[in-house]
């Protein structure tokens, strides 16, 4: 288990700091560290920035990643918009997490809901190599479904 410092900005005291909520999970809940009493409306098709609260330092050779939480996909049609989003290890601003409501009807987030969650990874740094020749592959140049949708499309 590596360890990872954190802050918690004034506006989010009171509030949880992202913890795994089981044993097995691979991400920690992040919160909305809205104004308390307030809330953040999202109508179809509308994004936000909703703040967490919440700084951390990683260490080099790491990232964090803020991906959508299954169930709000699921129930309310909400997802990270830019999913998954990358925290860098020399980033030290407050975690805020873009949310879009691809549902049919408005979405409230309030303090403390839980909006995303956040994954650490090691991250390989590599050294691009400029080359008139690539190694020749089975699949080549084709992409974008080119290995077809189904079993029957092979």
């Amino acid at each position: 288990m590596i360890e990872v410092r954190f802050r918690q900005l004034p506006h989010s005291q009171g509030l949880s700091p992202p913890r795994y909520l089981t044993a097995g999970a691979a991400g920690m809940d992040l919160v909305a560290a809205v104004a308390e009493g307030e809330e953040v409306v999202l109508d179809p098709g509308q994004r936000a920035l909703i703040p967490t609260g919440l700084v951390i330092e990683l260490p080099p050779g790491y990232e964090a990643q803020v991906r959508p939480r299954s169930g709000l996909a699921l129930k309310e049609g909400v997802s990270v918009l830019n999913s998954p989003g990358t925290i860098d290890a020399d980033y030290r601003g407050e975690i805020g997490v873009i949310l879009i409501n691809f549902g049919q009807s408005p979405f409230s987030v309030r303090r403390g809901a839980r909006i995303a969650q956040l994954v650490v990874n090691p991250v390989a740094r590599v050294a691009l190599v400029a080359s008139d020749a690539l190694e020749a592959s089975e699949r080549g140049a084709k992409g974008f479904g080119s290995t077809g949708r189904s079993e029957e499309e092979k």
